[in-house]
């Protein structure tokens, strides 16, 4: 006696043909605005549920409470963040300014808000195209001609042969100094590693024999590839973005501080390290708080990510 079990919604296809009445194309569930609100809850609810680490926990908290101030953070600076004032300049943390001042008389703390937008918004922006591309191109893949797989692979290698920052730097440098720059090098240099991850589990899924039983039923591979295959796939894709938001954070930071970011007087943090590293002996504060900054903001969303990969995968869970 064999037992064979078969992805959610698969039989109801496979068996379509029996049924005379016509039905209409169903939308992938994970696709509409209830599926993706379900699976957000889902996780959340997994995340702090009872078997979630008190570190898992400040994780969530801390990441949230930065999305949060990278969202209203100009509306919570006690100080206009780009208004110099030379008399008050390198000014020591106190009552007035609970971060000192720069060398321009700038409100430290009223930088690192406006920043904060500037730095982790864009960094997610990032990640997320970055995703997007890798998802569709890896998907392509798959479904192309394994000469046209091959090609795609060995471009994905070209790229992952340079380490991100050279790759990113190099294109960021050609393109200009702004943002935009930033973020279309950034999503050129971090989507191969996506697309590589992907089409390595879509392509053994697609080899599975719930694939081959659709494919006798009839049922074309796009729509088995949209609707089953990756849907199924996705919880390491998630994992993966979550976790690659830590590095997008350090990589833009560290763009910006090599003068390739946004032009001043931007409060991007890593440009704002750059500015303070002359008055590191006398002026520490300057440099500091936007280094303390960037580390909270890399160290809570790859523990962010660690918790959601071992929320993910079971074999991990039982461990904890």
């Amino acid at each position: 006696m064999t037992l064979t079990t078969d992805p959610p919604g698969l039989d109801e296809e496979s068996t379509s043909s029996d049924d005379p009445r016509p039905r209409p194309p169903r939308t992938a569930e994970w696709l509409t605005p209830a599926g993706l609100g379900g699976g957000i809850s889902k996780g959340l609810r997994g995340l702090f549920g009872t078997h979630a680490g008190a570190l898992d926990r400040i994780a969530i908290v801390v990441s949230a409470a930065l999305v949060v101030v990278a969202i209203i953070g100009p509306l919570l600076a006690p100080y206009d963040p780009y208004l110099a004032m030379p008399s008050d300049a390198l000014l020591p943390p106190s009552a007035a300014h609970w971060m000192g001042t720069d060398d321009a008389g700038r409100d430290v703390l009223s930088r690192l808000l406006a920043g904060a937008g500037m730095t982790l918004l864009a960094a997610i922006a990032v990640v997320a195209l970055s995703t997007l591309v890798g998802v569709v191109i890896a998907c392509a893949a798959v479904l192309s001609p394994r000469g046209v797989d091959a090609t795609i692979m060995r471009i994905c290698d070209m790229f992952m042969a340079l380490p991100s920052m050279v790759l990113a730097l190099g294109i960021a440098a050609a393109l200009g100094p702004s943002l935009g720059s930033v973020v279309l090098a950034m999503v050129i240099a971090m989507w191969p590693g996506t697309t590589r991850l992907v089409r390595g589990i879509l392509r053994v899924s697609m080899n599975s024999a719930y694939v081959e039983s659709a494919r006798v039923n009839g049922i074309r591979r796009i729509p088995t590839l949209v609707r089953h295959v990756l849907p199924n796939s996705m919880d390491s894709v998630y994992v993966q973005a979550s976790m690659e938001i830590s590095g997008a954070v350090v990589l833009m930071a560290g763009l910006a501080f090599l003068g390739v970011g946004a032009p001043p007087p931007s409060a991007d943090w890593g440009a704002m390290v750059a500015q303070g590293r002359e008055y590191i002996t006398t002026a520490w504060w300057v440099t500091t708080f936007p280094g303390l900054a960037i580390t909270v903001a890399a160290i809570a969303f790859g523990l962010l990510g660690d918790a959601l990969r071992v929320r993910l995968d079971p074999s991990l869970r039982r461990k904890r």
